[in-house]
């Protein structure tokens, strides 16, 4: 967790998954936890290694001689590595208005079509929303993990820069599910029944951050996160400063609103609103 220091909720996720753990007993298997990785970024409330500004999730698998996030990431990912792990989970946190939702990877080539069916097996088994990543990010932790045929997953755990209780219980209710499912530890008290737009459940959806802005100006948010929107619909307007309308943004392909930026703040190419499209799974 936390290797974007300003995601702290993720950390207080593995903090809880240990208390349970602790109190609970392990039926099998091993748990191993990084809670912090960025502890230079978490000291500046930076996203990056405040030092170099860099972004050590850029970084994966790291260089033993490299910048300071490739060496970072390089002791990360080969210490991960030593443990042989079955399933390895990278805990994120989003936008401050923001749902919960897994990320996948694109297949890396040469990962098996095994390992990766389970890590979709493992990622439906969160109950999020599940989200193939279309952009081509080949050097975070998961991609990086996939391509040596180890399951591996993103969770979006709901909005960033502070502990948000809500959902910090989803996030535990999430890895919890999926150790359920290997037999490790026995069922919660409270199962998470995390509920989603039935148009959203157990299918794979696909990362977007379009429609971008072409203009400068305030953004009023005509929709919300976890809200379902149709091609064509209306989701966000701009003002200029005297309030005259600039432009009106509208959805393009039918999906659920998955979170929108931390500002109202509109400039020319800014992503202001994410969202999970509903297309058929290639």
């Amino acid at each position: 967790a936390c290797v974007h220091g300003d995601e702290v909720g993720s950390m207080v996720v593995i903090q809880e998954i240990f208390r349970k753990i602790k109190k609970r007993g392990l039926l099998k298997g091993t748990i191993y936890a990084f809670p912090l990785l960025n502890p230079l970024g978490f000291e500046n409330y930076s996203r990056n290694i405040t030092l170099s500004k860099e972004d050590i999730n850029r970084a994966f698998p790291g260089k033993e001689k490299g910048s300071l996030a490739e060496m970072i990431a390089y002791k990360i990912f080969n210490t991960i590595m030593e443990t042989k792990p079955a399933l390895v989970l990278d805990l994120h946190n989003d936008w401050r208005r923001s749902i919960p939702y897994t990320i996948l990877d694109p297949m890396p080539e040469g990962t098996s079509k095994e390992v990766y069916n389970s890590t979709k097996v493992f990622g439906k088994k969160t109950e999020f929303p599940l989200i193939l990543d279309t952009d081509d990010i080949n050097t975070s932790l998961a991609y990086n993990m996939l391509k040596k045929n180890i399951p591996s997953l993103t969770l979006e755990l709901g909005e960033s820069y502070v502990v948000n209780e809500t959902d910090v219980k989803y996030g535990v209710g999430a890895v919890w599910n999926i150790f359920e499912y290997l037999q490790m530890v026995n069922p919660l008290e409270k199962p998470l029944n995390y509920k989603i737009p039935i148009e959203a459940k157990d299918k794979i959806l696909f990362y977007s951050q379009d429609p971008c802005t072409s203009s400068s100006g305030i953004i009023r948010f005509l929709v919300k996160p976890e809200d379902i929107v149709r091609k064509g619909e209306p989701i966000a307007k701009i003002y200029n400063s005297i309030g005259k309308l600039v432009e009106t943004l509208n959805s393009l392909e039918d999906g659920i609103v998955l979170g929108y930026s931390d500002s109202s703040l509109a400039f020319p190419g800014a992503a202001i609103m994410a969202f999970g499209v509903f297309k058929k799974e290639k």
